[in-house]
């Protein structure tokens, strides 16, 4: 079908959709400077009024900031809400109990959903992976014994392949999306309409007419311009079951956007899942450009640990209020998975968690247990001390460090800035950053002593930690992390290495407003 038919949208319907997001967006500033203009008026009439009234509040505000320092949870956010409350204790108490004092499930409004039945054989043949991983691995053993006693499966019997550009990514979904009989899940922060988007949607709507089960989910906030209600109209018209995370038109009751699900994820009959940085939009094949070379990553599983998606993909749409026509069993993989050498463990994450955040444990596990080298690539970094403090002693102890980052940046103008005000601490220690100078490195990985690859949906910043529902995989001892390898070799040969020296050239106002915006990382 013609992307005429398709990419245009109802003009009144697009309209609309702008009109409510701007509205509600603007009603959240409007808000937020109402309440700080309010409590600041409250306080100067209660200074010079209420001399008793004005003391109570403060003890308020010092009680909070205490109950705020004894949760457990991200020490940056902590510290920012106890500056808050203690200098502003009338603002501060205001926005704590707005944004700060209430659990996400109810600005999140999702329900409250038993994970979907392990079998026992199942288990049993898991248990036995993670004994055999042990053996053979110590340190990864541990680490997937803390995944898994968070109900993430260890696999075998699973096949990977890595694709070194969102173009390749592409082409192999398709294909495989073209052979679907029986199923297909699709859950992305981005569902972009465009040239892509056209051949997506040809092949979606051609295997919902021949009987394929097809379910799509995307996030709100990350299509509020880009996917249109005709786009998703023609979906729905075509027999495509759609969710969306988190809309906007809620957010003018609840003043929360901040909650945004962000994983990428594709399935296809229980036989094949992706993951990855991708989302389906032209810039992420390079049909457009808008920050250069756009460099991003995937990986395709085939086998048992298709399982681990085929259930996270479940278990969010049945907390959004969806569910499906057959039994859970009846997502299976239909066929016995290739026999492969190493070990496959899908993982999620998300807010509901806070404060347990398994995908930052993980993190800080692969950074303290590389023995030889340890390279990374993200397109934003903001993270806590603890986990700069690892890289750090990485470092220190030998081990090469590198960060792959981007050397043009995308609009997050001010979340780059706050990445540079980490990046003096790291080239001290002997952290090597390289700069991708092609374009925008979107590509979010982790490979450690050529042993143990993650590759999913996760930026090293604050929002991925505790704000974002993300995922990703850990391959182990498969021959796909050394594709990963090579790939990063490729990267460094197309990047420049930013030196210490380059860090401290840095214009006086640029460090000064950069230093300024680190104090709100939490909310980049």
């Amino acid at each position: 079908m013609s992307r005429k038919r398709h990419s245009m949208p109802i003009p009144d319907e697009h309209i609309e959709r702008r009109i409510s997001a701007a509205t509600s967006l603007s009603f959240c500033v409007l808000s937020v400077l109402a309440q700080l203009a309010t409590s600041l008026f409250l306080t100067h009439v209660l200074q010079e009024t209420g001399g008793y009234i004005y003391a109570f509040l403060l003890l308020i505000g010092a009680i909070l900031a205490i109950r705020v320092y004894q949760r457990p949870g991200s020490p940056s956010y902590k510290l920012v809400w106890m500056c808050l409350l203690l200098a502003m204790p009338i603002t501060g108490t205001m926005l704590f109990c707005l944004w700060g004092g209430t659990h996400q499930a109810k600005s999140l409004s999702l329900k409250k959903i038993p994970p979907v039945p392990v079998r026992e054989d199942q288990r049993r043949d898991c248990e036995a992976n993670l004994a055999r991983l042990r053996r053979q691995s110590p340190a990864w053993g541990r680490l997937a014994a803390y995944l898994q006693k968070r109900g993430f499966l260890l696999f075998r019997d699973t096949a990977a392949q890595y694709f070194s550009t969102g173009e390749a990514f592409f082409e192999d979904l398709i294909a495989r999306m073209e052979q679907a009989e029986v199923y297909i899940f699709l859950e992305y922060y981005i569902l972009a309409e465009g040239a892509l988007w056209d051949r997506i949607f040809a092949v979606l709507k051609e295997r919902a007419a021949a009987g394929v089960e097809i379910h799509i989910t995307f996030d709100d906030f990350g299509n509020l311009t880009r996917f249109s209600d005709g786009a998703l109209q023609a979906l729905q018209d075509a027999g495509i079951e759609v969710k969306v995370f988190n809309p906007v038109h809620r957010y003018v009751s609840r003043i929360n956007f901040n909650y945004r699900d962000h994983r990428k994820i594709a399935v296809i009959d229980g036989q094949y899942a992706y993951t990855g940085g991708v989302n389906i939009a032209d810039e992420y094949a390079n049909l457009i450009v808008r920050f250069g070379y756009w460099k991003d990553t995937a990986v395709r599983i085939e086998g048992e640990g298709v399982w681990g998606f085929v259930t996270q993909f479940m278990q969010m749409w049945k907390m959004m209020g969806g569910s499906f026509p057959n039994e859970d069993d009846y997502y299976r993989p239909r066929h016995d998975g290739p026999k492969t050498a190493g070990y496959c463990q899908p993982f999620t994450d998300g807010p509901l968690n806070n404060p347990d955040n398994p995908i930052e444990d993980t993190y800080l596990q692969l950074i303290s247990s590389a023995q030889r080298m340890l390279y990374l690539t993200t397109p934003y970094y903001a993270v806590e001390d603890s986990m700069q403090k690892a890289l750090c002693i990485a470092a220190d102890a030998g081990v090469d460090v590198r960060l792959f980052i981007p050397g043009v940046p995308d609009l997050h103008k001010f979340t780059y800035m706050v990445a540079e005000t980490y990046w003096g601490e790291l080239l001290s220690h002997g952290v090597k950053i390289y700069k991708y100078t092609p374009g925008f490195l979107h590509c979010k990985s982790v490979m450690v002593d050529r042993e143990v690859a993650l590759v999913g949906s996760t930026n090293m910043d604050y929002r991925t930690f505790q704000l974002h529902y993300e995922c990703g995989v850990l391959l182990y001892h498969m021959s796909t992390v050394e594709d990963l390898m090579e790939d990063l070799d490729a990267i460094a040969s197309q990047s420049t290495l930013y030196t210490l020296e380059d860090w401290s050239k840095r214009p006086w106002y640029r460090r000064v407003f950069a230093s300024f915006f680190r104090l709100g990382a939490i909310w980049l």
